[in-house]
């Protein structure tokens, strides 16, 4: 590919453990074109493979989607490419752990090096909530807490022109509080237990849906939840639960208002220690449920106190974000468009 003459967009990838996405973005216009869909070639598909196995495979895959959509796209290389990953990333793009990409911890990857090399074009590789905080850096005046409440919970805070990070990639991890101290607190996917994201994400919401419909089963019953789960309880599903709790019902709102209160009380930690007075929330759990997340998080934060805030200042601090997947590519593509000097004539928004 290094005889291929250089063209203006730039090539932005967001990975994550089942799908990788990749397209063109415009930094003069901050769009994109040619978004496509591909299955990642890591543990999802291979379960069984050894670490350094899917790392190698992951590598050449991201080699090729690149190759191929250069070539699809009828340019020669883009100027840079972005990659936003699912995992802890160092400055330098040192991926140190990816466990939903290759499963077990392994040796870390250098992948922005290695697809630098391979391409032979500048990469930039960081995680994907990093990125995701670039799309909403590009529109928002003030420091901002982005956080993200799906089969996880992550978050990333962007104050001063930068996400804050160390230069190993530390910060940003609300998920891995430890909310729960009890012996029997539920099992976060890194193997501790009552972390944040094994309670308040969506898989700890459908945890504690299940639990509670099988020790309330008259309550569950006449919940509508039991009618979109046939009235089983290990029927339940993420999707049942948001629509349950967008038609008011009581039970499964109930239910979702216990899980919050471990993360209203992550959020007024970091309002009180930094003062972010900005919260944007995304991830499939949170916007399937919607404006009622929202507002069932506002009423909790509100109850527990944000120390000098009246309630109207607490619910002007917390907005949903885009209801899109398209998060990783265009904040990869705002953070290039802020890194890589353009030709002249192509300037950055």
């Amino acid at each position: 590919m290094t005889d291929k003459a250089p063209k203006a967009p730039f090539t932005v990838l967001d990975v994550g453990g089942t799908t990788v996405r990749i397209a063109d973005y415009d930094p003069a216009t901050g769009a994109l074109r040619r978004v496509r869909r591909r299955p990642v070639e890591g543990l999802a598909r291979d379960p069984d493979a050894p670490v350094p196995v899917l790392q190698r495979r992951v590598v050449e895959q991201l080699v090729r989607e690149v190759e191929a959509h250069v070539d699809g796209g009828g340019g020669g290389l883009p100027r840079a490419v972005g990659v936003a990953f699912a995992g802890p990333i160092t400055a330098g793009g040192l991926v140190t752990a990816a466990p939903t990409v290759w499963g077990g911890r392994g040796e870390p990857l250098p992948l922005g090096g290695l697809l630098t090399e391979r391409l032979g074009t500048p990469v930039v590789v960081v995680n994907d909530l990093t990125a995701a905080a670039w799309r909403y850096a590009a529109v928002e005046d003030q420091p901002f807490c982005l956080i993200t409440v799906s089969s996880g919970i992550g978050n990333k805070v962007f104050r001063g022109g930068e996400v804050l990070l160390d230069a190993d990639g530390h910060g940003g991890e609300l998920g891995h509080w430890t909310c729960d101290t009890s012996p029997d607190a539920p099992l976060c996917d890194c193997g501790g237990r009552g972390h944040l994201g094994a309670v308040a994400s969506g898989r700890g919401v459908l945890a504690a849906a299940r639990r509670a419909a099988a020790a309330e089963p008259n309550a569950f019953a006449a919940s509508v939840l039991s009618t979109f789960a046939d009235g089983r309880p290990e029927a339940i599903d993420n999707r049942a639960i948001a629509a349950a709790v967008r038609a008011g019902d009581v039970f499964a709102t109930a239910v979702l208002r216990t899980t919050l209160t471990p993360l209203a009380q992550a959020i007024t930690s970091v309002f009180s220690s930094i003062g972010i007075c900005r919260y944007i929330l995304m991830g499939g759990f949170a916007l399937a449920v919607g404006q009622p997340y929202r507002r069932l998080l506002v009423a909790e934060l509100t109850r527990l106190g944000c120390f000098g805030l009246d309630p109207g200042a607490v619910d002007a601090m917390v907005s949903l974000g885009a209801a899109d997947d398209d998060h990783g590519l265009l904040g990869m593509g705002s953070l290039l468009s802020t890194r890589i000097p353009l030709p002249a004539g192509q300037g950055v928004r």
